[in-house]
């Protein structure tokens, strides 16, 4: 098995490097899943790139897209309405303007630590006397547990149970990035785990509207480089088609289960991301039908405006107009032990992939020089 895979990437490579030598100008394309940033900062992907393709880092990570605004909210909730606040263990870090979600436990906040939304909901059960609030954030993988959550409080008559939402919605940023005429992409990477839910078929518009190559690809390195090569061919030849090479886990349509559940308890609506802005439709706010669960309005909540830690780039860095490299405080002032930005906090943060794996001696796979796999007609 390990020998087959070793020849299949071998073979991607062959054929990424056989398109590169065909291109005419540099290439760009961007994976926007933090998944796919992680697993290629750690397979050495960057360093097995052609001198004329480069790999850019998209706003993949849900924790660093996540606008501080939303972040000092959270704070809020904790320290001033002394609610229990239920959260994901990589929201624990990230820097507010009054410190974290840690300090602010230290500082005697009730804070907890779930796997799941319906963590939270049980919680709720078991302590009717607390209010609970639910940090629900991430994009459409998770959003649909969220919204399971709120529909089984529902169903229970928990009253005090509440959620933050600070979902975000892809494709509303893939269409900013791809109109950025100083991105210059040539094609998309795109996340497998938000289109087992979204389905392939959702980002036919990047390919037709925009012309641009779109592959949706696995987390492996053959898997990666396969898709990789699939878009330098298109952009070599000026295609811009569609390619699912995730097929095992997506499906055209997606998960239409999910898909109802996201639509009955959610709506689009502009929200501000770390980065990018404010961008139409890119959030997913509760229904008027379950205004009762959001958290704003039943603790009145204003959010201040968004404002970056001094001296972090890391808005630069997920929309891949900086490197972690480019920041003065990159393995400095700011590392994982003690991180300024969240893309430096996550797991899946560009910053924090780069410190972990970048400068790695050799990379994972070693291709064989003699090998050349001719780019299919």
């Amino acid at each position: 098995m390990a020998e087959r895979v070793q020849a299949r990437s071998r073979e991607a490579l062959a054929r990424l490097r056989a398109a590169s030598d065909r291109a005419e100008r540099p290439l760009s394309f961007m994976e926007v899943c933090g998944t796919h940033t992680t697993a290629a900062f750690r397979l050495g992907l960057p360093s097995l790139m052609p001198e004329n393709v480069r790999l850019l880092s998209g706003p993949g990570c849900p924790v660093c897209v996540t606008a501080q605004g939303d972040i000092d909210l959270l704070i809020a909730l904790a320290l001033d309405h002394r609610v229990t606040l239920c959260t994901y263990g990589d929201m624990l870090r990230v820097p507010g303007r009054r410190g974290s979600l840690a300090k602010a436990r230290a500082r005697g906040a009730d804070l907890r630590v779930v796997y799941s939304s319906l963590d939270a909901v049980r919680l709720a059960a078991a302590e009717p006397e607390r209010q609970l609030v639910f940090a629900a954030v991430g994009f459409e993988t998770t959003a649909p547990a969220t919204a399971a959550a709120v529909e089984t409080a529902r169903r229970l008559g928990l009253t005090n149970f509440s959620v933050l939402a600070s979902h975000k919605r892809v494709m509303p940023a893939l269409e900013a990035l791809a109109a950025s005429p100083e991105l210059a992409l040539d094609g998309f990477l795109l996340p497998g785990h938000v289109s087992v839910i979204l389905g392939s078929e959702v980002y036919r518009p990047l390919v037709e509207a925009r012309h641009l190559p779109c592959v949706i690809g696995g987390f492996e390195e053959a898997l990666m480089l396969v898709a990789l090569a699939e878009l330098a061919e298109q952009a070599v030849d000026g295609r811009a088609e569609l390619v699912n090479l995730y097929p095992e886990a997506v499906r055209p349509r997606g998960n239409r289960v999910a898909q109802d559940l996201l639509e009955r308890v959610f709506e689009p609506a502009e929200v501000p991301w770390r980065g990018l802005s404010r961008i139409p439709e890119s959030g997913l706010v509760l229904r008027a039908a379950y205004a009762d669960f959001d958290a704003t309005r039943r603790f009145g909540l204003l959010r201040a405006e968004d404002r970056e830690p001094a001296g972090c780039i890391c808005g630069a860095v997920i929309t891949a107009a900086a490197t972690p490299h480019d920041c003065r405080l990159f393995g400095t002032a700011c590392t994982p032990i003690d991180p300024i930005g969240p893309c430096m906090v996550s797991s899946e943060g560009t910053c924090q992939a780069w410190f972990k794996y970048r400068g790695m001696p050799e990379p994972v796979l070693e291709p064989e020089p003699s090998t050349q796999i001719a780019s299919p007609a």
